[in-house]
């Protein structure tokens, strides 16, 4: 492998990939060569990343999940086999668990569970066939352990590290690889605002972190790149934490 991190000539699919985390994927993703679909349901926003990464958009709802194979298909046709798929789309709830109820929860895991699994069924197929592919699905530290006011998202990206699991063993036989990244804090408009308005929380979530600041979206964004090229090529079934040492940190 003389450029093992370069994905050009491979089509991407970023859900959320115009905005915070999944914008910085985009990028990431883009400068390695890749040819970026950013796929979300704000189509302002959607049309000025792909301006930006000088690749394609696409307005589609994962909740939708009858209309997910036919979106599918119009990117294939459009940009070529989709060759790296990014589940990052998602919503958040911030509740106690006692307060939220069951419509909420189911809300929270229908768009990042239910939605992630339905477009992933859609797009493995062709994966499958060509015998090469790369699944990523953006985790959480709620993947990893306990936080407070989060029931329903935390149990959501629990989900995600079984479903990274099972299609990975499921998949590898025919070279395609399914992983996930877990992000610590990272730095974003909403980030900041949360935290700027408790201090202490702040203080709190710098001193767990062992690296003593707040991550950027391309952090992410190089991971997702990693993950996604021939460099891991052997790697297949895991949830990288990339969190400045937050699991690990005391």
């Amino acid at each position: 492998m003389d450029q093992p991190f370069d994905l050009s000539g491979r089509t991407a699919l970023v859900t959320g990939g115009a905005t915070g985390i999944g914008l910085g994927v985009s990028r990431c993703l883009a400068r390695a060569g890749a040819k970026v679909v950013v796929a979300g349901r704000t189509e302002d926003t959607l049309r000025a990343a792909a301006e930006e990464l000088g690749g394609a958009w696409r307005a589609m709802d994962v909740r939708d999940f009858e209309s997910l194979p036919a979106h599918v298909a119009a990117i294939e046709s459009e940009h070529g086999p989709i060759d790296i798929l990014v589940n990052n789309a998602g919503n958040h709830l911030k509740k106690p668990a006692v307060d939220t109820t069951e419509e909420e929860f189911l809300s929270v895991l229908h768009t990042h569970v239910t939605g992630a699994f339905a477009l992933t069924r859609a797009a493995a197929r062709g994966m499958l066939e060509r015998g090469q592919g790369s699944i990523l699905f953006t985790a959480s530290m709620t993947s990893l352990m306990g936080l407070p006011l989060v029931v329903a998202y935390s149990a959501a990206k629990s989900a995600y590290v079984g479903m990274v699991r099972t299609l990975a063993v499921e998949f590898a036989p025919r070279n395609v690889r399914v992983n996930a990244i877990a992000p610590g804090f990272i730095r974003s408009a909403i980030t900041e605002r949360a935290l700027g308005q408790d201090p202490e929380r702040k203080a709190k979530v710098l001193g767990r972190t062992p690296m003593g600041r707040l991550g950027e979206a391309e952090d992410i964004g190089w991971a997702a790149v990693y993950l996604a090229s021939d460099a891991a090529r052997f790697v297949t079934g895991v949830v990288l934490p990339v969190d400045g040492g937050f699991s690990i940190g005391f």
